[in-house]
């Protein structure tokens, strides 16, 4: 999104107000990138609130004012995987309900992969950029600036990206239908 660039030098001089603005501007697509990201509103919140924290502890440092966005984004991405990161270390289950959920045909049927899940099993370049792109509609280029890659290395993730979500799909697809017609 285009800025107002004197609102992003002010909030970048230290303007609390003009800071917060830029945030009133930015904050469903905050909240909708941060929730395919981590998938739970309460995490999304959490993902939020953290990188719009550190985007005010360092609104100063941002060089170029013409990337507030960019750079807005980019901070989000990072806390969102920060939290994934943490998340991974908890178990939900107790072992036993794992394993039963594992033998148990019925949780299959009519659970086949959905999207979001398939994009998860994504490569985590090849995610943003897919996120990125269909969900946010960036342009390579914009995609390419935030990720700090060449616009070539971010058309390969994508390329790359809707072959594996192809592949995970139509797996998937196969999966439920044979697990509801077993002939």
């Amino acid at each position: 999104m285009e800025h107002d660039l004197i609102i992003v030098q002010q909030a970048i001089a230290g303007h609390k107000e003009a800071f917060e603005q830029l945030l009133v501007l930015e904050e469903e697509k905050l909240y909708y990138t941060a929730l395919s990201y981590v998938g739970k509103k309460e995490d999304a919140l959490d993902a939020i609130q953290e990188a719009v924290c550190k985007a005010y502890l360092k609104v100063h440092q941002l060089k170029n004012p013409v990337f507030f966005s960019t750079w807005l984004f980019r901070i989000l991405i990072h806390e969102c995987y920060r939290l994934l990161k943490k998340g991974q270390k908890v178990i939900p289950f107790e072992e036993s309900d794992l394993l039963d959920r594992l033998h148990d045909q019925e949780y299959f049927i009519g659970n086949p992969l959905d999207l979001s899940e398939a994009i998860q099993q994504l490569k985590q370049s090849q995610q943003i950029a897919i996120i990125l792109f269909y969900y946010h509609d960036l342009s390579i280029k914009e995609i390419a600036d935030m990720m700090e890659k060449p616009e070539s290395t971010i058309k390969t993730y994508l390329h790359r990206g809707k072959k594996q979500l192809k592949r995970h799909l139509e797996r998937s697809a196969s999966i439920n239908e044979r697990a509801i017609d077993p002939s």
